[in-house]
């Protein structure tokens, strides 16, 4: 550029060319052409453009890289937070914010490298067998009461989990197989307690550890373990590390859990809640029993109705009220017609009365005939000197006509 700013005299300048006068100091030295930095990766964001932000840390610094979409091929692993990395790239100043940047072209796994891609080697084989399918997971058991551990007799796990499971069911017993959780032994002794619990017939089986780095975890990500697993009868919850830690067997067990408390949690059901949950069973379970028992009563009541109006000797109870009924009846209808007919009966005798000669004789008129019996009706029938019979109320007279008056 040609600009010397520790000249006091110089001119006045703008943030543009300071910016563009240390990238260009940038840019001429050879160091930072192409450097090689280790640290921490933190802070990592994939871009949508494609790009990732990240930044790598040691005890004393931090440096901001950035890799570009173009290099991302060179990339043989996904990136997290923790991971220990040698970035390759160059150092330069990103002119309009002014700070420098470390812009990668490569990034490796520091130290452990050859571990994670034998970990992606033996996942990517794992998963082509099948072993991680769900198909093949069984259910962990709702209220498991035998439990199988396996884990180091000592140490924050076993502690964590009997004290877990300890506070939700004082109940549940727990079987520990003490293994090696670390070293070159450790997977052999994983297996062998795998095994051994799995044949005690138990409820469920914890297999894992506390956090550590990928070397202290490699056990678990060893092929025996992960097989050991897939071929358990017992349900198998792994635990190994902390929550971001993954291992094989966290793909293979049938369900994993963060953490060894989380396996706890996951495995232990929790007695108080158990005893709740019992309870209102109980009480639906009797308040369900009660209503059907009424609703029995009552079908069961309907049938003796029924059974009892159906009976041979309902039907003729009801026959003899029904024969009952119509003889009641009948004396109700033979009663009216006797004192119906007893009424026209004397008002006809009443009239019969009225026309009887008896009724008139009483009253002094006399019924005559002739010799003959004949009836006396005319004056022209008789003449002086004959003989009439008179009947009266009370008797009767033979009588001699002595004399004829013929009326005008």
């Amino acid at each position: 550029m040609g600009m010397e700013l520790n000249n006091k005299k110089a001119g006045v300048y703008t943030v543009a060319q300071v910016n563009s006068y240390i990238k260009n100091m940038f840019s001429q030295d050879f160091l930072l052409r192409k450097i090689r930095v280790k640290g921490e990766v933190s802070n990592c964001k994939y871009h949508t453009s494609g790009h990732i932000y990240f930044s790598i840390k040691d005890g004393s610094g931090v440096i901001a890289c950035v890799m570009f979409k173009g290099n991302r091929r060179n990339l043989k692993f996904d990136m997290e937070e923790g991971q220990n990395v040698v970035v390759t790239g160059s150092v330069n100043v990103y002119e309009r914010d002014g700070k420098y940047q470390l812009y990668a072209t490569d990034i490796e796994l520091d130290g452990t490298g050859d571990l994670y891609v034998k970990f992606e080697k033996l996942k990517k084989e794992l998963e082509e067998m099948g072993m991680f399918a769900q198909e093949y997971k069984k259910p962990i058991p709702r209220y498991a009461l035998k439990i199988g551990i396996v884990t180091a007799k000592t140490g924050a796990a076993i502690q964590d989990i009997i004290n877990i499971a300890s506070r939700r069911n004082p109940y549940v017993r727990l079987y520990l197989y003490p293994s090696l959780v670390q070293g070159e032994m450790a997977a052999a002794d994983i297996v062998n307690g795998i095994r051994c619990l799995d044949d005690m017939n138990l409820d469920v089986i914890i297999v894992g550890r506390g956090g550590g780095s990928i070397e202290d975890l490699w056990a678990f990500n060893e092929e025996i373990v992960a097989r050991a697993v897939f071929e358990c009868e017992t349900p198998v919850i792994s635990a190994v590390g902390h929550e971001t830690d993954t291992t094989i067997i966290d793909y293979v067990s049938d369900r994993r859990a963060p953490t060894p408390s989380a396996a706890a949690e996951m495995a232990v059901f929790e007695y108080s809640r158990f005893m709740e949950d019992l309870s209102d069973i109980q009480y639906r379970l009797i308040r369900n029993l009660r209503k059907k028992v009424n609703y029995e009563k009552g079908r069961l009541e309907n049938y003796r109705l029924l059974l009892i109006n159906k009976s041979p000797q309902n039907m003729i109870l009801q026959k003899r009220h029904y024969a009952s009924d119509m003889e009641n009846t009948l004396h109700e209808m033979m009663h009216r017609k006797l004192e119906a007919n007893r009424y026209r009966l004397a008002v006809l005798s009443e009239r019969l009365n009225g026309l009887s000669p008896l009724d008139k004789l009483s009253k002094g008129y006399v019924y005559a005939v002739d010799k003959d019996s004949n009836p006396l009706t005319d004056i022209h029938q008789i003449d002086t000197g004959d003989e009439v019979v008179m009947s009266l109320k009370n008797g009767n007279a033979k009588a001699k006509i002595t004399e004829v008056k013929i009326k005008e």
